[in-house]
């Protein structure tokens, strides 16, 4: 018999966002994108964003100009794009939603080569990273950049939370569970961080990359499959495969690390 798979509703949560979104939170998203890819339009440029989800970042890449292609896995998530695809830019020829995995070598080999290969807190969700990995590289045209974010590796925390995102989805008593202990916790030590901060961290939490605390607070707690590593071993991994670091932010947290590597042009 086949092992029950334990994934959060990934696309459940990111269409409850899209409910909130607003012109300022686009405007943040591709301030997000434009800092760390080092240019402030990308006209003509080809996009593809694995793992859309909400499709916010398709969106803001679309309104920047590049030509967009978005999938996710997850259908409430290709739903939840389409969604975006169809209120911005209805019939538009240059930004296509599908569903598809990253862990699917015969779907990417339809997909052909990139500009931007986009992949923000998502190769870790997928049940195998290292594969994932290593299946984004044909995807970036040579010359291109590859621009992920992966949660950082910091051993007996990491383990602990995968465990209590694994509890989350096992029932809906674990949900329950869950949800009752860590979002006080949230709650509380964004007060705190609010405070220590001297600025209320509910109100600016959109200034970061234009998401919600609280569908982020969600997605944290359940966010299964959950895997993370080291910076260095991310670093490792893509230099051996002829990228180049361009651009880095890292956090101290258990947060997601940022890397733009750039491919060889060969």
């Amino acid at each position: 018999m086949k092992q029950k798979e334990f994934r959060f509703g990934f696309g459940q949560n990111w269409q409850s966002f899209n409910k909130q979104l607003d012109e300022q939170r686009i405007a943040e998203a591709k301030t997000s994108l434009t800092a760390m890819l080092g240019a402030p339009r990308f006209d003509g440029k080809s996009f593809l964003d694995i793992g859309s989800g909400s499709g916010l970042f398709s969106l803001a890449m679309r309104q920047l100009g590049a030509k967009v292609y978005s999938f996710d896995y997850d259908v409430n998530s290709v739903q939840a794009t389409a969604y975006l695809q169809k209120s911005f830019f209805e019939n538009d020829q240059d930004w296509k939603v599908e569903q598809g995995s990253v862990l699917d070598n015969e779907y990417l080999s339809t997909l052909g080569t990139y500009d931007i290969v986009y992949s923000w807190g998502v190769l870790h969700h997928t049940g195998d990273m290292w594969t994932a990995f290593e299946n984004v590289i044909p995807l970036v045209k040579p010359g291109g950049q590859l621009y992920i974010a992966i949660y950082n590796d910091l051993g007996p925390s990491s383990i602990r939370w995968r465990w209590i995102k694994k509890l989350y989805n096992q029932s809906l008593l674990g949900q329950i569970l869950m949800t009752c202990i860590c979002v006080p916790y949230f709650f509380m030590l964004t007060v705190f961080m609010s405070l220590k901060r001297g600025t209320n961290i509910f109100k600016t939490y959109r200034k970061n990359r234009g998401m919600s605390v609280y569908h982020d607070w969600i997605d944290w707690i359940g966010g299964y499959p959950y895997e993370f590593a080291k910076v260095k071993d991310v670093f490792l991994f893509f230099h051996a495969k002829g990228f180049d670091l361009s651009n880095i932010y890292t956090v101290s947290s258990i947060g997601c690390n940022e890397f733009v590597f750039r491919k060889e042009n060969k």
